[in-house]
């Protein structure tokens, strides 16, 4: 199970393209605009700037998610989240809005929904809470 990484980005909702451009550089483990844009164009079907590229790194940079730095006359991009702590911190979010938009009694209605893998996961996530919980008390 990973846990919640410590850093988190200022913003961790992500559009197609700025999820484009990390995966890339999560894929090259670092890259200058040149190199991303190649990419995206070795994709025959595909069209954008240069400058798009640019503009998408400079909010990605901004967001938190990568880091650039001078190197002669390009800048080089990294990202400073990898992949997995991407999954985790996006998952988070996305359970805490679940949980922000529903009340107890529409979570449980899904349940009548799910198969038995699904079910299995929730019962090992309701244990897992039992025992957060019971550790807390313990500490009290």
């Amino acid at each position: 199970m990973s846990p919640l990484p410590d850093y988190r980005p200022k913003k961790l909702s992500l559009g197609p393209l700025e999820q484009e451009i990390l995966e890339i550089l999560w894929q090259l483990e670092g890259a200058t605009v040149k190199q991303i844009h190649e990419t995206i164009l070795a994709d025959p079907d595909r069209e954008l700037a240069y400058s798009s590229v640019t503009t998408v790194l400079n909010r990605l940079e901004k967001k938190g998610w990568v880091t650039s730095c001078k190197q002669g006359r390009a800048f080089y991009w990294s990202p400073i989240v990898s992949r997995q702590e991407a999954k985790v911190l996006q998952s988070y979010q996305h359970f805490n809005q679940f949980l922000a938009s529903s009340n107890p009694d529409i979570v449980a209605a899904f349940a009548d929904h799910l198969d038995a893998a699904s079910v299995e996961q929730i019962e090992a996530i309701a244990t897992r809470l039992q025992a957060l919980r019971q550790a807390r008390e313990e500490k009290q």
